[in-house]
């Protein structure tokens, strides 16, 4: 993969979090019951325009690795990177333009499982792809967990009960 294909790569992971960044925390997030261990606002885009240039160097980095490697390999290999990206940008529709955190759940559990098979292809095809990724897991576990928190603390969330009377929550 020379230059041109780690502009496709860069595009590639572009779109998706173009895509991801359509939905952002609204009035409905800001209304849920936050764990206090929620990081601040300001985190998020540092980090993730950092995971996502990683997550197209990795795939370079695979690609650049790949030669004379088996190629069923960096098919699987490919195909799981493609498809975790896919997954990367439904969660923020699932999540803040849905507001189906269960469903954003499923979602970034099988996000997370996605990366971790990309991961060990990768390291395979190049130690510097798989170590790239790393973060990112590491990252999707954090992520996971504040999903599920906001899940469980907000199974009811407050814009589904108009009359007090019927949230158990009050």
């Amino acid at each position: 993969m020379a230059i041109p294909e780690l502009i496709l790569a860069l595009v590639l992971v572009a779109l998706a979090a173009a895509i991801g960044t359509r939905f952002k925390p609204d009035k409905w997030y800001q209304a849920l019951n936050k764990p206090v261990w929620e990081p601040p606002a300001w985190i998020f885009t540092p980090v993730w325009t950092l995971l996502y240039i990683a997550i197209a160097l990795s795939v370079w980095f695979a690609w650049r690795g790949s030669h004379g490697k088996d190629t069923l390999l960096l098919v699987v290999g490919l195909s799981l990177w493609l498809a975790q990206l896919i997954a990367n940008a439904v969660w923020s529709w699932l999540f803040f333009g849905l507001h189906r955190a269960y469903w954003a759940l499923v979602d970034i559990v099988a996000l997370f499982l996605m990366v971790l098979a990309t991961t060990i292809i990768f390291f395979r095809l190049s130690l510097v792809a798989g170590w790239l990724l790393v973060p990112y897991l590491a990252w999707l576990a954090f992520a996971a967990c504040l999903n599920a928190a906001l899940w469980l603390a907000n199974r009811h969330p407050p814009d589904l009960f108009p009359d007090s009377s019927s949230n158990p929550y009050q």
